[in-house]
């Protein structure tokens, strides 16, 4: 039976969407096709007709995580019940967003996997550092200067590294520590020069 474009489309959005989350849980190279398709619900045969390569898959799952973040940072300063700045980082520098690998930030979890990899995948990476640091930028002010965006970058690498550190210790006191010192030193350090 033959598939209509338009459920050809959908199967490449639940691909898509399947390797989003587990390149997050698991590492560019801790799937393989097959598992992924099965674990998409579909078979391994089809996808080559949908992407070039595993590399393709990643660059487009990598693109569909990074989009899906700026949509929640925009939903937490949508909510924000204090200061939009530090509703991001809390939300971003939580327990629950530690504990959510596979739905989490693809910087933390794919960083530094996506160094070693294409041009094509660190230029996604890239665009979505820049579109972040000017979202941050502009909560931190109406017309960002060179220190605003000194802040945003420190800001940006500090809630990702943090993140990391975060999951990678078994501790879960030490866990939490760089989880709240961190969001505390952005916080204040964003209010100092205020």
């Amino acid at each position: 039976m033959k598939v209509t474009r338009v459920q050809s489309e959908k199967n490449r959005q639940t691909v898509v969407a399947t390797a989003s989350r587990l390149f997050r849980q698991r590492g560019f190279d801790g799937i393989g096709l097959s598992d992924l398709m099965n674990a998409a619900g579909l078979t391994h045969g089809g996808f080559y007709k949908k992407f070039e390569s595993k590399e393709d898959l990643a660059i487009q799952a990598c693109t569909c995580a990074l989009d899906r973040s700026m949509v929640k940072l925009s939903r937490v300063v949508a909510r924000a019940k204090e200061e939009p700045f530090t509703a991001v980082v809390r939300s971003y520098l939580s327990e629950r967003h530690r504990d959510d690998v596979g739905d989490g930030c693809a910087f933390a979890a794919l960083g530094s996997d996506a160094a070693r990899r294409s041009l094509g995948l660190r230029q996604v990476f890239e665009r979505e550092v820049e579109a972040q640091l000017d979202f941050l930028n502009n909560l931190l002010s109406d017309e960002p200067n060179e220190a605003t965006r000194n802040r945003s970058v420190a800001a940006l690498s500090t809630m990702v590294g943090a993140l990391l550190m975060s999951r990678v210790v078994t501790n879960p006191a030490r866990s939490k520590q760089f989880l709240d010192a961190s969001a505390e030193a952005i916080i204040t350090g964003s209010n100092a020069d205020q």
